[in-house]
């Protein structure tokens, strides 16, 4: 997928959630298109990818039908987009991904064979203790895993540096700066479901 097909997507389910036909939450990407796209020329059709609450651009980068990640979004499950097909799963949860995607980088260097796990995460569960103990035990064990830090410099609305404040980083460790275009969640308007 190319940046407009991804912010297209997003369009669409945007219009969507403000015409009352997705009755549960989305978290809405933009800004991040163009680095997203260059570090999923790395990624493989047969790696784990691993995602957050805000996940539709990297199901979709990861080869995901658009339109059944559109069903999915459509049927309330924004946030939890799974497909063993694609080896994808997201959470909702901060940081929720890091331990299982670090059971299965271990899983595939114990069985070796030539996968590799790639595990999204906000700049906020970079802070988190999850984040330092799966990112240590990896660097440790020297396991097929990377960590992507998507940095919009917040901690759902507040300053992550201010809250946070910043590490001395990692270099098993890819964070990139974007700027959001879309509230934490929604699409910016209130819905009245009726």
């Amino acid at each position: 997928m190319n940046k407009q097909e991804l912010i297209d997507f997003e369009e669409d389910i945007k219009d969507l959630f403000l015409d009352g036909k997705i009755r549960a939450p989305i978290h809405l990407s933009r800004g991040n298109e163009e680095p997203l796209i260059e570090i999923f020329k790395g990624i493989q059709p047969e790696d784990w990818v691993f995602s957050t609450h805000r996940s539709h651009y990297h199901a979709l980068l990861h080869g995901i039908d658009p339109e059944w990640l559109r069903q999915e979004i459509l049927a309330g499950r924004s946030m939890h987009i799974f497909s063993r097909k694609h080896r994808f799963l997201s959470s909702s949860i901060v940081g929720g991904c890091l331990p299982i995607a670090l059971g299965v980088a271990t899983a595939i260097k114990r069985k070796g064979t030539k996968r590799h796990v790639w595990c999204f995460v906000g700049d906020m569960a970079a802070e988190t203790g999850v984040f330092h103990e799966c990112t240590k035990y990896a660097a440790r064990y020297n396991l097929p895993v990377s960590f992507v830090v998507e940095d919009n410099g917040l901690s759902t609305n507040s300053p992550t540096q201010l809250v946070w404040g910043r590490g001395k980083g990692n270099p098993h460790i890819t964070r990139y700066k974007y700027k959001r275009s879309f509230p934490h969640i929604g699409a910016g308007k209130f819905v009245v479901f009726k």
